[in-house]
């Protein structure tokens, strides 16, 4: 067996490259968050963005989401209500399951933080190539549906 590393092997420099564009995608996640001036740290953003993602959800499923105990989630909860960016309500199916939604305020912070980063992600694309794009979007594309389909280390929840 050969010790030359293809490009097209897991563990290779291809690997490597796509670490390298993730953390850059952090570092911008982090950006966008830190200029439009957020009053919440990463973990609640997190939560809010899982509970626009559900629409509502119940606390249970939002500490499951967020891989947390229930009452941490609770008091990230707390935290949020008291900024006025999340709503608690009975459920009306079940009184005594208490259901999350968005406030208005806290929709508008996580369109704020989409459009940052919308903006910042277009000004990098903007500095490749047409033909660069293109290749991007096929790659991500595939990346996207191999991650789908699942092999035992692909991202199971939804992340902020």
């Amino acid at each position: 067996m050969s010790s030359t590393r293809r490009p097209d092997r897991p563990g290779s420099d291809l690997t490597a490259a796509v670490e390298q564009a993730a953390e850059g995608l952090v570092v911008l996640w982090g950006q966008a968050q830190q200029a439009v001036g957020t009053r919440v740290s990463p973990s609640q953003l997190q939560a809010l963005t899982i509970v626009q993602h559900h629409g509502q959800i119940n606390l249970n499923g939002l500490a499951v989401e967020l891989d947390a105990m229930p009452s941490s989630a609770s008091r990230l909860c707390d935290r949020l209500q008291a900024a006025g960016l999340l709503a608690r309500t009975a459920s009306p199916a079940n009184r005594r399951e208490v259901m999350l939604m968005l406030t208005r305020d806290g929709q508008r912070l996580l369109t704020e933080v989409s459009d940052t980063r919308r903006r910042d992600l277009e000004q990098v694309l903007q500095g490749m190539s047409a033909a660069g794009r293109q290749a991007l979007l096929a790659g991500l594309a595939e990346f996207t549906a191999s991650a789908e389909n699942g092999t035992d280390t692909a991202p199971r929840k939804r992340r902020a």
